[in-house]
């Protein structure tokens, strides 16, 4: 069994009304994720990681989760900057240098990680071109015996909550992504962020969930007074015979008390 953390949308940035509230948050979460116990074995960022895709902010963001102990990774989202988070993370050896996309595989746990780029730089909506679905194929097929969790910062299927179910630039690219993700039959997971509230879905038969923002500012959907300002994120269990569970976790709860909450 391993313990997957999921950071998504904490959208840093130093010069909005609400900048310091979503420090606040993202360093809340970092923390509460350090004192877990069990300890996830890796954090995933999914997106979105700072609002303008500034140097300043991703030098904010390094700094916040290098604070993490256990190994994090990071994919682009729609308000990332792909040169500049690789400035940030790159060196880090924790994403894909190869290509001008930012998608790569994970091989060292139980279950691969494989993380996708659904960027699109002309547009707040997500984007997978030909080019992206081949490599996600390649990397599906490059090994054969572990099943897979895939990290998307849009997420590949109809959201039902939310003003527009469909997160992508065209309703193509979002389904070239799923039957991508759906090429072998060893993909058990989607896990994405994006639409900033908590929801699931499927990608065919493949469970898929999308946590919230941990910005509480952007936070979307009805919270109780006494957690509106409280960040949540997402951890997820995951085994070698491809069992797979999703637990919502407040934070400031006590270490086996995170309740499930959209």
């Amino acid at each position: 069994m391993m313990l997957v953390a999921q950071v998504s949308d904490t959208h840093l940035t130093l010069d909005a009304p609400d900048s310091e509230q979503r420090i606040r948050d993202f360093e809340a979460v970092i923390a509460d994720i350090n004192a877990l116990d069990p300890a996830p074995d890796v954090i995933v960022h999914t997106g979105d990681i700072v609002h303008n895709g500034r140097a300043e902010e991703y030098a904010l963001a390094a700094a916040i989760l290098a604070k993490a102990r256990a190994p994090v990774f990071v994919i682009p989202g729609n308000k990332d900057n792909r040169a500049r988070l690789r400035e940030a993370f790159g060196a880090k050896g924790t994403i894909g240098t190869d290509c001008e996309f930012i998608d790569y595989a994970v091989e060292t746990f139980e279950v691969r990680l494989i993380a996708v780029d659904t960027l699109n730089t002309a547009s707040n909506k997500g984007d997978f071109c030909e080019a992206r679905a081949r490599r996600l194929v390649r990397m599906i097929d490059a090994e054969t015996s572990k099943p897979i969790a895939v990290f998307a910062h849009h997420p590949p299927f109809e959201v039902q909550v939310g003003p527009d179910p469909v997160n992508f630039e065209t309703r193509e690219a979002m389904e070239r992504l799923a039957r991508a993700v759906q090429h072998s039959g060893r993909v058990v997971a989607v896990i994405s962020g994006h639409v900033h509230r908590g929801t699931t879905g499927h990608v065919g038969a493949i469970p898929a969930t999308v946590m919230p923002a941990v910005a509480t500012p952007l936070r979307k959907g009805e919270y109780p007074a006494h957690l509106r300002a409280r960040p949540v994120y997402h951890l997820h269990r995951l085994d070698r015979h491809g069992g797979f569970s999703t637990a919502s976790r407040i934070v400031g709860t006590p270490p086996h008390g995170g309740a499930r909450h959209p």
